[in-house]
């Protein structure tokens, strides 16, 4: 007797129902885990390349990742548009056109890969030249990444597929695959980071990313995948819902690609120290790294904020999603207060991890430690609103607080400083703090004027959405 084809995964209702801080804890925790390990990841690439290469290799491995952030929050906004209709239809109970949406952003996703692989290989020397890399840095950062842009395809798929799966309400398949990705980059470049060097960690995180995403493409193809890629599906491009995900997401691509421009803008000012090649030093390692344990849990977070949002307008209960975001800002400020401690009470100790024993590294590290322990408290809280504010399918907000959070008052400051003294370390970093501070404030405040409660979003019929603006004004 044949046995019946698998059931079809459904969607967790107990986000749209029920006690809202399980809810939010059950999303939260594996996105959290997922990104902490992430995180690990990067410290591990960081400590290695430390010791076996030097702190030109932290240098250039920070550098070249600040420059590929850029170029990758551009490319996965689109993965933005896609979380508000995916979370929306979800909380809906509308299978068909959750699997529509990640299908066409699957599509859009490789398209976008190779255009901006092709054109980041073309521009990494002038990227490279823009953000001031010493020759030394500049060196090894250049093979580095061309590479990263090389292999870009894998790494815009595992962000495709964890957003998909995270926004139907299924943060478990992240964490496989965030896990499986961070084991088999940590084994490649075991072996090859103490024989290539710096090259070492581009060629074990590409080969990582491609193998994990191959597998979480086949997994689309099970049915009994909360999202399935059916047989019956319709294979060609659907323009109507492409727009929509770039409606929803490019706002969002733009306040990453502000947020980060002013970061490569900042590297501009670290390299215009007297001691700057230790100051991108301490800023990759510190800041990039270190503090990586709050953002990155936040991030977490932020996704756990943006879900409970979308479904729960979806399903029309709005209340629950104040609620929401309040319980998952709870949980940041403690993740803020254990990592911020452990920045004041032990930060040679953290900073002895990467190998780095020049006094003066250390010493500009161990100061960025100082602010970036207060900063914690105010981007884990921004960062939560930021998500339920794009959950609702509110992107534009957060691309206006970020424009002036993020570019307008730190750059203000630094070049406020350089103008009127010597620029040092402690200027630059108080200015991230202060803009980490109106991010916070800003945000908060947006989500509690509660606009986002008249966005309304579709696929069908056309036109594919109700205007945004009635949401925004």
């Amino acid at each position: 007797m044949a046995s019946s084809p698998p059931a079809r995964k459904t969607f967790d209702r107990s986000i749209v129902e029920g006690s809202i801080g399980p809810a939010v804890w059950r999303l939260a925790w594996p996105t959290m885990l997922q990104n902490v390990i992430a995180g690990l990841q990067g410290i591990i690439d960081h400590a290695m390349v430390g010791h076996f290469v030097g702190y030109t290799g932290n240098a250039a491995v920070g550098v070249s990742w600040q420059i590929i952030i850029v170029v990758i929050v551009f490319a996965v906004s689109v993965f933005t548009g896609m979380g508000v209709l995916v979370a929306r239809f979800a909380g809906a109970n509308q299978p068909d056109k959750v699997n529509r949406v990640v299908y066409q952003a699957f599509l859009t996703a490789a398209g976008l890969a190779v255009v901006l692989g092709a054109v980041g290989w073309i521009a990494a020397p002038a990227l490279l030249d823009l953000v001031r890399a010493e020759p030394a840095v500049h060196a090894q950062a250049l093979p580095f990444l061309r590479t990263m842009f090389v292999g870009f395809i894998g790494m815009m798929m595992f962000f495709m597929l964890s957003g998909a799966f995270r926004a139907a309400g299924d943060p478990h398949t992240p964490l496989r695959l965030g896990i499986a990705m961070t084991v088999l980059t940590i084994a490649f470049n075991v072996v090859l980071i103490p024989a290539i060097g710096t090259l070492g960690a581009a060629y074990g995180t590409v080969a990582s990313s491609t193998l994990v995403s191959a597998w979480g493409i086949w997994r689309l193809m099970r049915p009994a995948s909360v999202i399935h890629f059916g047989r019956g599906m319709d294979r060609r491009p659907d323009f109507t819902i492409i727009r929509s995900l770039f409606r929803f997401g490019l706002p969002t691509g733009v306040q990453g690609i502000a947020m980060n421009i002013a970061g490569v803008l900042l590297l501009r000012f670290i390299g215009s120290l007297a001691q700057s090649a230790e100051a991108q030093a301490a800023f990759a390692v510190g800041y990039t790294e270190l503090f990586s344990l709050i953002t990155w849990t936040s991030v977490g977070l932020m996704g756990a904020s943006s879900t409970v949002a979308g479904q729960n307008l979806g399903a029309g209960h709005p209340d629950r999603a104040l609620a929401g975001v309040r319980v998952a800002s709870h949980i940041g400020l403690g993740v803020a207060a254990v990592v911020g401690a452990m920045f004041l009470l032990v930060p040679r100790y953290l900073l002895a991890i990467f190998g780095m024993t020049d006094v003066r590294v250390i010493d500009i590290a161990a100061q960025l430690l100082r602010y970036l322990s207060v900063s914690g408290f105010f981007i884990t809280v921004a960062l939560c609103y930021t998500g339920a504010l794009q959950g609702t399918g509110d992107t534009r907000s957060p691309l206006y607080i970020s424009i002036f959070s993020q570019i307008v008052i730190p750059l203000g400051l630094c070049s406020f400083f350089q103008a009127t003294s010597t620029l040092q370390p402690a200027h630059i970093w108080a200015a991230i703090l202060s803009g980490h501070v109106a991010r916070c404030t800003l945000s908060v405040a947006r989500f509690r004027q509660q606009k986002w409660r008249s966005i309304a979003v579709d696929i069908d019929p056309a036109p594919p959405l109700a205007t945004e603006e009635s949401g925004l004004s």
